[in-house]
């Protein structure tokens, strides 16, 4: 029970570092992050999801690492795609291509670091003035 509940909490501090460096930042995206593609909420078919592609880059992986092979380049493609859901990510699709407990953590483990659900997905609203959040579909 305690591995359960280290693993948990583990989640959640990661979800407040990540939500919290998103409101520092304010969602605004350099030209640079703009032209790889900047942060992305999804909000198909669970609101909310985030991807930010300059962490994936400073991991060292290249735009073509994704890109046309799992994902296409336009943002929310994949949203659009009947399969875009938790299994098709099992299965080794979409993020599962890396998210597989081997290349990088199990898209099964760690929801908490992409899911940052409804509540955050609001406060982000909240943080902008209310209006429209920043979200890429």
């Amino acid at each position: 029970m305690r591995d359960k509940t280290s693993f948990i909490l583990a989640g959640l501090i990661a979800m407040a570092l990540m939500f919290s460096f998103a409101v520092y930042k304010g969602w605004a995206e350099t030209d640079e992050e703009e032209e790889h593609g900047g942060t992305i909420i999804y909000t198909e078919p669970v609101k909310a999801v985030l991807f930010d592609h300059q962490f994936h880059l400073d991991q060292g992986l290249e735009c073509d690492s994704c890109h046309d092979d799992i994902f296409e380049e336009a943002t929310g493609t994949a949203e659009e795609n009947g399969d875009f859901n938790m299994q098709a990510l099992y299965d080794g699709k979409y993020c599962g291509a890396c998210h597989d407990g081997e290349t990088a953590f199990a898209s099964n483990t760690r929801c908490a670091t992409c899911h940052i659900g409804v509540k955050g997905f609001n406060r982000m609203h909240k943080v902008e003035g209310g209006g429209e959040g920043k979200e890429h579909h």
